[in-house]
């Protein structure tokens, strides 16, 4: 009997080419963009879900109290690491350190040479404990290794690039930046889990207490805290989070006494750590919850018009199909059977449009290469996961699409089918209330992404193009070679001086961070005036004039700081620090001095204020010095290009050149300031990527869902039509009079959509401390395209049906 079904529905959807191409058309845009959400959703919320007991793990992170804000840090100070053993209810802890490498020394032993690998990531200090807690299999060696220093345990996926053969490695010898010598003892396979711990190299970590390493990250300071020293507990069954983050507000009572910051420690728990944006997940790429949801909501409202745009197109073809239906209940045929008969249809319908959805999957993939995860795979042999979404699917699409035109073409009488009086005398009908509902829900949702689009496109193009307080076109940017022990200042003046003597140079300067950075370093200050004492927490940078005068940025009051060889001795402040401290007048601050620890140092000048960060952050105070010591990046404002296309790519190509002459062992990587800049707004121009299509898709398919209700229509008036054009009506008074109705119909949905869109722009922008305004005429110019789109789609049957011959129309039963 099924098979009977399939045949039959086969043979109409042969008959009916176009209708079933555009039905197919709908669904499988629908699908599609279904089925890559779901992949995406789906890898995002897969990550460390292999751990054993997981819901049990946790990474302590730290909450520093400054006088007018909040930090929250991912790490943890290393001696509360530490001192954690006094803590009870803690099953196993496992600390490790990010340790960041420029040169990895492969010793090859007898008598070969060297292998040099250059900038190795994932290498971390690690203990035994940290294999167990991420149940890690052992190819060679054992956990109880890591108790010595100097050990060394690779996954094998690195001894295969550090060795031809990967079976010599145990023993040998690697030296990391010409400093620190280990021995490889163990191996371990790669974790093949979806997991944020991607780490290759596995230092011992006992081997940082036993070289000089500890001191670069304040082994003994508690109030000394880094990203890098990371510390991961498994708590006790049973054992509740809060009774040991109550514990380690007193171990902090009880150990750091003399730390004048105040410090919270929390427990994160592992599930957290890949979605969280306070605390970084080892400096990788973090999913966005509130993200994923609004993409399995544009899933959800893809699929859903794609259902409506199906049912709108079967019920215009009920007239085409009410002699069959008569037929086949005059043959015998139940309800139940028809029903059957027309879910069959749509099953073979959604059937081809999944298999298309499936050869389109990675053309999208690659389409938003940028946008989708890096480790997001499409294998259905190896994902069986997605054949059981793509049936759950297929089984919801068809129903969802097929349950109520199958039960409206089942619904005919034989009789009044036989005798063409199928649509007689029912005013009802001509209205079509369910399917006018159904188009002004696919409308709602086209004008919604419309409105929400534009917007969107708005506010990065205000971020974009805003005056920053600062000039950003035509600069790169790039680090030297620098250490605290070893800053090389001779090179870099050396390089300065070359620097300046380049003729497509305008301009150079050697100093810390630029005007807006992703690097951040703050401080607190005391101020002390007639009144009370004023703390606030303050964004130090370093610059000299060079810098201030490449970037146009502008002084209001006093001057620029001097440079001093290792100590800050005087200080140029923002407007705002200028206002916090209690002063409108710019020049009435000059001469007054900051407290920084038992420093007092004087303020030289006023900087107008510009934006450091994103628009996302409001303007905070903010202090330049001038420490020589502490400078390691090049600023390079370049000359314009004068109808030069190639002048920028030969000036940086003479940079280079003379970079390499100095610092031969290390990679010239550079970076336009604007490019900089425009990184902070990725997840909006990918949010705005993501919206435009999705826009155009909503538009295809409430468009298709639009011609089916005028095809529906103009199939109940052919007579009405033909009567109308007998009497003298033109054609364009029959396509007004046919395209009022739909344009109404559009019109109720703008309505509906505007304010809804208006809302949630309005809580998207509250993210935004500074904010494009949301103008009149986004709406206007989104209802007026919304409207000549559907113009568009009903002349097609309007005016074929207005100009069809009256003779016909009225011979039409």
């Amino acid at each position: 009997m099924f098979r009977n079904y399939l045949v039959v529905a086969f043979r109409n959807f042969w008959k009916k080419k176009v209708f079933s191409f555009i039905n197919i058309a709908g669904l499988a845009i629908g699908i599609s963009a279904a089925l890559v959400i779901y992949l995406i959703v789906h890898y995002e919320f897969s990550f460390d879900k292999f751990e054993k007991d997981r819901g049990r793990i946790y990474r302590v992170v730290s909450i520093m109290h400054f006088p007018n804000q909040l930090f929250r840090l991912s790490g943890s100070p290393m001696p509360l690491i530490s001192a954690s053993r006094e803590l009870t209810g803690i099953e196993t802890t496992a600390p490790f350190l990010i340790y960041g490498v420029d040169k990895t020394e492969i010793r090859s032993g007898g008598g070969q040479a060297n292998t040099i690998f250059k900038k190795q990531p994932s290498v971390i200090f690690a203990d035994g404990n940290y294999f167990k807690l991420l149940s890690y299999q052992w190819v060679a060696g054992n956990a109880g290794l890591m108790k010595e220093p100097f050990k060394l345990v690779l996954t094998e996926s690195r001894v295969k690039t550090y060795f031809r053969n990967p079976s010599d490695a145990i023993g040998k010898t690697i030296i990391y930046d010409d400093s620190l010598k280990v021995t490889i003892a163990g191996i371990v396979k790669d974790l093949d889990q979806t997991t944020d711990f991607n780490f290759k190299e596995f230092i011992s970590y006992s081997t940082i207490f036993a070289t000089n390493i500890k001191y670069n990250f304040g082994w003994d300071q508690w109030g000394s805290i880094n990203s890098v020293s990371q510390f991961f507990i498994k708590l006790s069954q049973g054992v509740k989070q809060q009774n040991i983050e109550k514990q380690l507000a007193d171990l902090r009572a009880r150990k750091a006494k003399d730390n004048f910051m105040q410090t919270d420690y929390k427990l994160q728990p592992l599930s957290d750590v890949h979605f969280n944006a306070d605390y970084d997940n080892f400096n990788q790429r973090q999913g966005h919850k509130p993200t994923l949801y609004g993409l399995l909501l544009v899933a959800a409202f893809l699929l859903l018009l794609g259902c409506i745009n199906f049912v709108n197109l079967a019920t215009a073809q009920a007239v085409q199909r009410a002699r069959e239906i008569g037929i086949r209940k005059t043959m015998g045929s139940s309800k139940l059977q028809l029903v059957f008969q027309f879910l069959s249809e749509t099953f073979l319908i959604t059937l081809i449009a999944t298999i298309l959805s499936i050869a389109l999957v990675p053309w999208i993939l690659h389409i938003f290469s940028d946008f989708i995860p890096p480790g997001l795979q499409f294998n259905i042999t190896q994902q069986p996961h997605i054949i059981i979404f793509l049936a759950l699917l297929v089984m919801t699409v068809t129903v969802a699409s097929g349950f109520y035109p199958s039960l409206v073409l089942s619904r005919y009488k034989p009789v009044l089918v036989l005798k063409n009086q199928a649509f007689a005398n029912t005013g009802k009908t001509r209205k079509a209330w369910l399917r006018k509902t159904l188009t002004v829900s696919q409308f709602v949702i086209a004008q919604f992404f419309i409105i929400t689009t534009m917007i969107v496109g708005h506010q990065i193009r205000f971020a974009l193009h805003k005056d920053l307080g600062y000039k950003k076109d035509a600069i790169i940017n790039f680090y030297v070679p620098f250490s605290f022990n070893n800053p090389q200042p001779e090179k870099a003046k050396v390089l300065l001086n070359k620097l300046k003597e380049i003729p497509g140079v305008q301009a150079v300067a050697f100093a810390g961070n630029a005007p807006a950075s992703a690097n951040t370093s703050f401080t607190t200050m005391k101020f002390k005036n007639d009144k009370k004492d004023v703390d606030a927490t303050v964004q130090l940078k370093n610059a000299d004039s060079d810098y201030f005068k490449l970037y146009n940025m502008k002084l209001l009051a006093g001057r620029f700081p001097l440079p001093s060889d290792s100590l800050e001795k005087e200080y140029v402040v923002n407007e705002n620090y200028t206002r916090f401290l209690g002063y409108k007048n710019p020049e009435d601050i000059l001469g007054k001095t900051v407290e920084r620890g038992d420093k007092k140092i004087p303020i030289v000048g006023v900087l107008a204020d510009f934006h450091y960060q994103s628009l996302h952050s409001s303007i905070q105070p903010l202090a330049y010095s001038a420490v020589n010591k502490n400078k390691n990046i090049f600023h390079v404002a370049l000359s314009p290009k004068n109808g030069n296309n190639d002048a920028w790519k030969n000036t940086i190509s003479q940079i280079e050149k003379v970079y390499k002459e100095l610092y031969p062992e290390k990679e010239f990587d550079y970076k336009f300031f604007d490019e900089s800049i425009a990184e902070f707004y990725k997840t909006e121009r990918d949010t705005s990527r993501l919206l435009t299509w999705a826009t155009g898709l909503c538009i295809f398919i409430s468009c298709l869902g639009l011609l089916g209700l005028v095809i529906y229509t103009t199939n109940l008036r052919t007579k009405e039509i033909g009567v109308r054009k007998v009497l003298g009506a033109s054609v364009s008074q029959i396509v007004s009079l046919l395209s009022k109705d739909f344009i109404s119909l559009v019109i109720i949905a703008f309505v509906i959509a505007a304010p809804a869109a208006w809302w949630a722009m309005h809580k998207w922008l509250e993210d935004f401390a500074y904010r494009a305004a949301i103008s009149w005429w986004i709406f206007g110019l989104s209802g007026a395209a919304m409207i000549m789109l559907a113009l568009l789609t009903l002349s097609i049957q309007t005016i074929r049906s207005a100009m069809a011959n009256p003779v016909k129309s009225l011979r039409t039963e």
